[in-house]
This record gives C-alpha cells, structure tokens and sequence, in this order.
C-alpha cells in the first residue's frame, strides 16, 4: 500500500515537471496568419461559400449543354372503367392491361432565343392480361421545338449575371483570406499588447519592490519621510495588483487567439512582433487601379445592375402578351411485333399556338414594371454611392498606410527613449538626488509608451493587410497575391 502511494506522488510530481517544463509555442505574425488561413473558422466558411458559388455557376453551365434522358413510367392498369365505343356511345368495361414505355430525349436549350430544341426516340408495349396479347408503337424519332414569343428569357439574362456572380465569389474568396488575415493581426497584438502589459507590470513590481525595499532602510536612517515611504509602499501594492490583472489579460487573450487558431486548448502560447516593418510607400492611383480589377465589389455593383434590368424585363414579360409555340415532326407505326412497328413509319406533326393578352387586370401588370423601373433607378443611385464609397475607402486606407510607418518610427523611438529616462530616474532616486515623483512620472511615461508603440505596431499591420484585401497585390514584394481556389 505504501509502495503504491509512494509511486503516485513519484508519477504527480513527474506530471507536473513536464507541465511546467512544455515549452511554450512561439509564434510570429506570418505564421499565426498561415495557421488562421487553413484552420481558423472564417477561413472554413470562406471555403465552404465559394464552393455553393462554384457549383451554382456549374449548374449555370450545364443549362447550355445537352441533355440526354432515358425515361420509362411503367402502368398496371386493372380496374373498371368508362369506355367510349366506335358509335360514341360510353360503357364500363373491365380493363386489364400492363402499359410499360422507354423514351431516350436530346434536349439543347437556345440562349439566345430562350426556346429548347429536343429530340425522341421511344417504344410503348401494351400487353392485354386477359387473352395474353400485346401490341406495340414506336417512335423511331421524333424533333421538336418549343419557344415562349413574348416572354422572359432567362437564358439570356443568366449569360449576364451569373459570370458576374462567379467571378465575385472568386475575388470575394481571396479577399476573405486577406481579412481573416487582418483579423489574425487584431487578435495577435491583442495577445502582444496584453504580454507587453505583463512584463511592464512584472518589472514595475520588481522595482517597485526594490525601491521600497531600499526606501525602509533610508527611513530608518531618517533620510526620508514616512509619508514618501509609504507613498512606495502603496506602489508596490499597485504594481502587485496591476501584475495579477495582467497575467489574468494575457490568459483570456491567449484562450481567444489559442480558439481562432484551431489549437489545443493546453498549448502554452506566446507571440513574437516583428520590430521590423516594410518600409514601402503605395501609390494611390496604383491602389485603385488593382481595387477595381480584383476587390469583389465592382463586379458585385456590376451584377446588381444587370438584375435590376433582368427584373425590369420579366416585369414587362409578365405583363405583356404571352405567346408559346410547340411544333413537332416525327415518324411513328404500330404493329404486333416489335419488328412490325418500326417497319414503314408513317410521318406525324404537331403546331401548337397558344395566346394570352390580358384585358383587363386593374393595373397589376404596369404597376409591376413600374415598380421594376423604380427599384432599377434606386439600384443605380446606390450603386454608384457604393462605386464613390469604394474609391473614397481605398484612398484613405492608402493615405493613412503611407503615414502609419512613420508613426511606428516615431513611436519605436519614443519607446526607447522613455526606457532610458526611465531607468536614468530611477538611478538618481536610489542615489537620492530626485524625489519618488520623478520616479513615478518616468514610469509612466515608459508604459505609455510601450503601448503606443505595441499599438502602431498592430495598426500598421491591419492596414496593410486590410490593403492587401482590397488589392490583392503584395507591395512589400511588389507582386499580386495567389491564392489558390479550394478544389470541389
């Protein structure tokens, strides 16, 4: 029993030195983005609506191929029905009959017309139960055509808008993984911010520490007063509760980066900034050349106008006259036998025209392309809103990138300065030439400035990638971005 226990203690103790010993997982920025694009959530979604888009747009296609159907709808038929016989008169007869069929339909749809031009070859077998005879017909072929005259072509419309609609997805894809991207950046210098907070709260503390260790014995010495002896001791207590705030802040950022990564939850996780940033200035008539060329929106705007007008025309189709034209030649025969009917076909046409204008419907049929109209002129006031928002968004998001570089040179070396006074006030406390004041503005003054320079850090990146969004193009590298569509 005391063995036992003696080895659990052994293998608790052992569990423990390993967890304390894991390494923690390094991260940089590029790679946290390299995870978020395969693993993370928004990631996933992308993919998953760019592949309904890509089998939308293959059902798109498919309507302008040919079809090819075999069909059969076999009937058993026993039952008493109503007959008509040879003089017109009407008796119920006993019916027992198999009825069984096999058609093989060509069906090419015309876009450019809206109609459908088919072809059939079918056989029907009718066997009578009864006396055990049967009787076949066949059509060896049979070629038709049907065609709405006045009606609405959706053939013709979906030419025009569903590319559009492809080609959106496509860009909106490549666009999504940039924002996933920008979003990745948010939540790692969430996580940076939060460690930087850390370590300034674990080096005030030690400070602090120490300063107000030292301020004890100058008190005894009667060097200070008790007043500025305690004003260090409240510090020290400041800078203890500030570090468990912050050690509490880097656990909750590194659990929200930790779950959009797609990692294991026990993965110790740390974040590495690069200090160095490119340094590239983007040229703003370059920006909206490549915004136009592959950001989804003008081709979003472009298919929004095109539905406007496709509804405009179902409405006048809808409310005009209507028209559908059927016609059909073939060949066809009976015969006992099977061989029988498909020797000397007989020829068999059929024309049908069928009309509809409508006389009197209250106006239901003008206020609909009334309405259509409307919704066609408000289309495109919002779209060239949208069209003036874009070009506005890209340009600011330029000007202000070209700026941010600045601001982190600026903000790195305020940083570095603020580290050096902060220690220069610090040794003149100790050597008692400054009071606990100066100390404590030199503090925060290198907090401050730490996290102005942790901030323009993330907001350099954000906009960069945010840029890259709407671009598509690699200005550090100078070459368009090429993601790679995810395979169906």
């Amino acid at each position: 029993m005391k063995l036992k226990k003696t080895i659990g203690i052994i293998a608790a103790l052992a569990c423990t030195w390993g967890a304390a010993a894991e390494e923690p997982l390094e991260l940089t920025l590029a790679e946290a983005i390299a995870r978020a694009q395969q693993h993370s959530p928004e990631a996933q979604s992308a993919r998953h609506t760019y592949l309904a888009a890509y089998w939308n747009y293959r059902f798109y296609r498919a309507n302008y191929l040919p079809s090819v159907t075999l069909s059969a709808a076999p009937e058993l038929n026993h039952q008493i029905n109503r007959i008509t016989q040879s003089d017109g008169t009407e008796r119920f007869l006993n019916q027992n009959q198999l009825n069984s069929d096999l058609t093989l339909t060509v069906n090419q749809n015309v876009w450019f017309t809206g109609g459908s031009l088919f072809a059939t070859s079918s056989v029907r077998r009718m066997d009578v139960l009864d006396n055990h005879t049967y009787s076949y017909n066949t059509n060896p072929i049979t070629i038709g055509y049907r065609q709405s005259l006045f009606g609405y072509n959706s053939l013709k419309w979906d030419r025009r808008t569903e590319p559009l609609a492809y080609r959106e997805a496509c860009k909106a894809y490549a666009e999504s993984l940039e924002l996933v991207a920008a979003q990745t950046c948010n939540l790692f210098f969430m996580l940076a911010s939060a460690q930087a907070e850390r370590d300034i709260a674990e080096s005030n503390y030690a400070s602090a520490d120490t300063l107000f260790r030292y301020a004890e014995g100058r008190y005894r010495i009667g060097t200070i007063t008790k007043n500025e002896m305690l004003q260090l001791e409240i510090n020290k207590l400041n800078e203890e509760a500030n570090l468990l705030d912050a050690q509490t802040a880097v656990e909750d950022a590194t659990q929200e980066l930790r779950s959009f990564l797609g990692l294991a939850q026990t993965v110790p996780l740390e974040v590495v900034p690069e200090h160095h940033i490119p340094q590239i200035e983007v040229p703003v008539g370059q920006a909206l050349e490549l915004a136009y060329a592959y950001s989804p929106d003008p081709e979003a705007h472009q298919r929004q106008l095109v539905e406007g007008k496709s509804n405009l025309a179902r409405a006048k189709a809808n409310a005009g006259l209507k028209a559908d034209l059927y016609l059909q030649f073939g060949l066809s025969q009976t015969g006992d036998r099977l061989e029988e009917a498909y020797r000397k076909p007989l020829n068999q046409q059929y024309v049908s025209l069928s009309l509809s204008l409508p006389i009197l419907d209250w106006g239901r049929g003008k206020g609909q392309v009334r309405v259509a109209r409307s919704q066609l002129a408000l289309t495109e006031t919002q779209v060239a809103q949208r069209q003036q928002d874009f070009e506005q968004n890209v340009v600011r998001m330029v000007r202000q990138f070209n700026l941010q570089g600045r601001r982190v040179a600026i903000a790195r070396r305020t940083d570095s300065t603020a580290q050096q006074r902060n220690e220069v006030a610090r040794r003149l406390y100790l050597q008692g030439k400054s009071t606990v004041l100066d100390w404590n503005a030199s503090v925060s003054e290198k907090d401050t400035a730490r996290r102005s320079y942790i901030q323009a850090l993330q907001q350099f990146w954000a906009l960069y990638y945010g840029l890259r969004s709407l671009t598509q193009y690699d200005f550090a590298r100078q070459r368009p971005l090429s993601h790679t569509l995810p395979e169906p």
